[in-house]
């Protein structure tokens, strides 16, 4: 029986610490590489969401075998794996509507309801299919959402359009969640087409945990995963000539690259964790990492309340309480650039420090 990964919680802390940290600043003057791209292209803050889906690849082989060894059988698995993507999907479509909760325009998908879909179709497919079928149906989904997005015209734009409106998974977004899209628009950034090369991002990580669990030595698994990785960035980038490097669109180029850069991030980890037992840096991330969605869902309801409730300060202008602590304690003295990163470190820094308590206290709360 293998035991777990501390690269594993490593890995995952990283990636959640980023994305609280890129989803919580302080005011709209940002940094650019802590900014998303606005269509075409890749910054920092792009790469954390797929980390994080492909570490919650890397976990499935090692849970769910656990479970089998255990004596658990597959079809006893398939139920509790399905119940907890509807917990997750649900939890997502709460955090959509808090705190009004307007049906008519409640958008319907989002972060954790993506994640809910690729953790049930990876699980699925991890029970159900050989690592060489696993390989292959990856290659397929990329291969496939490829083909849709260039090949099938969209009434009204033709063929290959591949800008916010005119692309094939904007439409479906359109025709089947009409109303229910991100900010009301008319697209949506975890869209419904676009989860299927999010899977393949997650079936990334699946893949990877299959190697990880085999008898190869840890230096050997280390280097592979380097090489791996440096080979996916450069199909990513030769990718991105015909299909150009989206996260909005989730295209496959983009897979492949910020797959490519999971493979070698998570590759030193395991190197300098689970190798080198170079531990000295990682209880934060290890803190994080195993509350990882409930750090999360606990930061977005918090940003979520301190921007919709309002306050009256002295001059009797109604303003966000959020957007008050930011001026007042942050962007008063540091810039509004400044400002803003300062915010949001010391959010996270905040949240942390109440993730550490529930770790002492032995409290993992699981979806």
């Amino acid at each position: 029986m293998q035991g777990r990964l501390v690269s594993l919680d490593v890995f995952r802390g990283i990636a959640i610490a980023f994305m609280i940290l890129i989803g919580n600043l302080g005011g709209d003057a940002n940094y650019m590489i802590l900014q998303h791209a606005e269509w075409n292209g890749l910054t920092l803050a792009d790469i954390f969401f797929p980390f994080f889906l492909f570490i919650v690849g890397v976990a499935i082989p090692y849970s769910l075998s656990s479970k089998l060894e255990q004596g658990q059988s597959k079809k006893k698995l398939l139920p509790r794996i399905v119940r907890r993507a509807i917990a997750l999907f649900a939890l997502g479509v709460f955090i959509n509507g808090f705190p009004y909760f307007n049906l008519s325009t409640l958008r319907i998908m989002g972060v954790l309801q993506r994640i809910a879909l690729c953790y049930l179709a990876a699980s699925t497919a991890f029970l159900t299919l050989k690592k060489r079928k696993l390989i292959l149906t990856t290659v397929f989904l990329l291969l496939l959402y490829w083909a849709l997005m260039t090949i099938v015209p969209v009434p009204g734009y033709g063929q290959g359009a591949l800008d916010e409106n005119g692309n094939l998974a904007a439409y479906i977004d359109r025709l089947l969640l009409p109303g229910h899209l991100y900010l009301g628009g008319t697209w949506d950034p975890e869209g419904m087409l676009s989860t299927l090369p999010a899977i393949a991002t997650t079936m990334l990580g699946v893949i990877t945990a299959t190697f990880l669990r085999s008898d190869r030595s840890s230096k050997e698994k280390s280097t592979r995963l380097l090489l791996f990785g440096a080979l996916m960035i450069v199909i990513g980038t030769a990718w991105s000539f015909s299909f150009p490097i989206n996260k909005n669109l989730w295209t496959s180029s983009f897979v492949a690259l910020t797959g490519g850069m999971a493979l070698i991030v998570f590759g030193l980890c395991y190197y300098a964790v689970d190798f080198k037992r170079y531990s000295w840096w990682t209880k934060p991330f290890i803190i994080l990492g195993l509350n990882a969605i409930t750090a999360y869902v606990l930061t977005e309801i918090t940003n979520l309340t301190l921007i919709y409730t309002n306050t009256t300060p002295y001059d009797g202008t109604a303003i966000s309480v959020k957007g008050l602590i930011y001026q007042r304690y942050f962007a008063s003295w540091a810039g509004p650039l400044n400002g803003s990163l300062l915010y949001g470190l010391a959010y996270l820094l905040l949240w942390m420090g109440i993730m550490t308590i529930l770790y002492k206290k032995r409290v993992f709360l699981k979806v």
